[in-house]
């Protein structure tokens, strides 16, 4: 054994050491592993920070971007809500959500489809009666099984194919991965909604665990033509969950009407008062067509007068109301005209604020702080205990300790928090459908695959284009573009593929294939093929995937080597394997995300996924056998 193989050992050692210990990120080990390798004199220092122009982290980033365009669209919230059945049982409604997770997970970032799911998962296992643990567990692992199936569908499938290329084979198509990964997703998922969802530890869900601010006062508009024109009250009522949403008044021709009855039938024009919760207000809006009656339209954003954002271009009790600020509005308009170019480019945000006690707001409402005028911002909506206002949205007196649901630039809803008196809270977003961008962003994720599956362009070239589209057509909001990336991941990628270089480049890892070859599995390649699996289930369960995806490559291929066979089926057998992280929180990030919502401890992942990794392996074995043969 060389110096430069010892050294590389004692570096890939401490790195598994480091992962294993969960003292550092996984981000900021690779970085160190990197530098020690650069150190030792194993990777070029030119070389060193080569992984960050590497097809797979290109990808990676990208996927992550066109996933953020569905996500902000709101188009994966309709696409669940015409899916997922209404009254089914638990069965029904497990396969639903658990196949709709995987279905998405498929051709876009997993975390990402988790993470749109997971209000979805806490809503159904209250109508199921059913512990949230018992519902969000099957779905994490359903959304970690459907990313086998395509090239994109997790990045471990990227690291794979990059190793292929490597070899001079060319990497894998977009659906080289689907035999396999379908098939093994599939039996999966029948084994998670049929029996394994019973061997989830009955939890308690952490305190705060789906982060309940309370039900918003919000109001929402009868477009013209909408679903809602020509309802009743009670046909309304039918079509939305009465835990997350329901009506609690009507604006007709400026006259609020607090107890409606179900008979009377809704026209164009007028204006719901619901009460709902952060979900239930994005699903009011997509099941019936609304509008929120405040909500300022992003282009172009003038800030002046309160006229055509009410859909019928005002009306003159609201002027007329309004007449004591014309002066203000006088004076301002020459400072909002020099700004409303620069006003125009700016990202419109949603955020909550809490009022403070003693806070300048308290005792007025939005009209009486002229709130589009002088700051460019609207209130959308108001949580109070549970305590119901007659009053009109726009005149409600606000009171210490309300929630304001509010919309506007960033930087207008930092000031007015802080001249106020308001203490922002961490920023949670509320996915208002729009139909125009949800069918743009779907059709733009969708071209790019193509382009790629039918290997027009390499998939970073065609991902990259498909970015670039989306900030064209603003699908993804500019701001959203870098914070899209979940960085650490892209580090880490970026910085173990020229560790696993010089793997490769010293012989490191042709020895350690030779001595697994002949010391385990004694030159049996099926025997060798199951090795590599379940040594990358191991690793996958205790460090971070993608990096468990980076050590083995080079080991796979060397086993393949001294075996004397093709490299293939012992690389789907690393990304099956990198992909099946159930028995720990730390595995997978999707695990980790259900962690505090299901009031899970560590060890309570490996009862269902134990059994879960039994089923993955007796049946892609056979499947990578009869599809790449050894």
């Amino acid at each position: 054994m060389s110096g430069d193989q010892i050294a590389i050992l004692a570096i890939l050692a401490a790195t598994m050491g480091l992962f294993l210990s969960g003292r550092l990120r996984h981000d900021v080990v690779a970085l160190a592993a990197l530098i020690a390798c650069v150190v030792a004199g194993l990777v070029p220092a030119d070389e060193a920070f080569a992984g960050f122009g590497h097809p797979a982290v290109i990808t990676v980033a990208c996927v992550l971007v066109l996933s953020r365009g569905l996500q902000s669209s709101g188009a994966v919230d309709v696409l669940a809500r015409t899916v997922l059945p209404a009254n089914a049982g638990r069965t029904a409604s497990l396969a639903a959500l658990t196949g709709l997770g995987a279905a998405l997970s498929g051709f876009m970032n997993n975390v990402g489809a988790m993470a749109l799911l997971m209000p979805v998962a806490l809503q159904l296992s209250r109508r199921l009666e059913m512990t949230p643990g018992r519902v969000l567990m099957p779905l994490a692992f359903g959304t970690i099984l459907g990313g086998m199936t395509t090239l994109i569908g997790t990045p471990p499938n990227l690291i794979v194919s990059g190793f292929r290329a490597e070899t001079g084979a060319g990497g894998f198509a977009m659906f080289d991965f689907a035999p396999v990964g379908l098939g093994v997703a599939l039996a999966g998922l029948v084994f998670v909604v049929f029996a394994g969802w019973r061997l989830v530890p009955v939890t308690r869900a952490a305190a705060g665990e789906d982060f309940e601010t309370g039900a918003y006062f919000t109001e929402a508009r009868v477009k013209e033509g909408g679903k809602a024109a020509g309802m009743t009250l009670r046909e309304i009522e039918a079509k939305l969950d009465p835990d997350v949403a329901q009506v609690v008044g009507l604006v007709r021709n400026e006259v609020r009407v607090s107890a409606p009855h179900g008979a009377r039938r809704i026209r164009s024009g007028d204006i719901l008062v619901l009460e709902a919760d952060m979900d239930g207000i994005a699903e009011a809006l997509s099941k019936l067509d609304l509008k929120l009656e405040e909500q300022v339209k992003p282009e172009p954003r003038v800030v002046e007068a309160d006229t055509a954002e009410d859909g019928n271009g005002g009306n003159e009790t609201d002027k007329a109301a309004e007449g004591g600020e014309d002066d203000r509005q006088e004076n301002s308009r020459e400072n909002h005209q020099e700004s409303r170019q620069t006003s125009e480019s700016e990202e419109i945000v949603l955020r909550e604020l809490v009022v403070r006690p003693g806070s300048l707001i308290v005792g007025r409402s939005a009209r009486d702080l002229s709130l589009r005028t002088r700051y460019g911002l609207n209130l959308l909506g108001v949580s109070r205990n549970g305590r119901r206002s007659t009053a009109r949205l726009r005149t409600m007196a606000l009171q210490s300790g309300d929630l304001l649901l509010m919309q506007g630039p960033t930087d207008a809803l930092s000031d007015f928090a802080s001249d106020m008196g308001c203490v922002p809270l961490a920023e949670r977003e509320l996915r208002i459908p729009n139909k125009r961008r949800a069918f743009i962003s779907a059709v733009i994720l969708g071209l790019s695959i193509l382009v790629a599956a039918l290997g027009l362009l390499p998939a970073a070239v065609s991902f990259s284009a498909g970015v670039l589209a989306s900030m064209v057509l603003k699908t993804v909001p500019l701001r959203s573009v870098y914070t899209a990336i979940d960085w650490p991941i892209v580090v880490l990628l970026a910085a173990l593929i020229p560790v696993a270089g010089a793997m490769e480049a010293t012989g490191t890892a042709e020895l350690l294939a030779s001595f697994l070859v002949g010391t385990v599995a004694q030159g049996h390649p099926v025997v060798a093929l199951a090795m590599v699996m379940l040594v990358t289930m191991f690793l996958s369960d205790v460090m971070n995937n993608a990096a468990t995806a980076a050590v083995m490559c080079p080991i796979a291929i060397g086993i393949a080597a001294a075996l004397g066979v093709a490299a293939d089926a012992f690389l789907m057998a690393v990304a099956i394997g990198a992909s099946c992280a159930f028995l720990t929180p730390i595995g997978h990030q999707n695990n980790t995300l259900i962690l505090g919502p299901g009031g899970f401890g560590f060890g309570d992942y490996w009862r269902l996924g134990l059994p879960l990794e039994v089923v993955v392996t007796a049946v892609a074995l056979p499947l990578l056998l009869l599809v790449w043969p050894l």
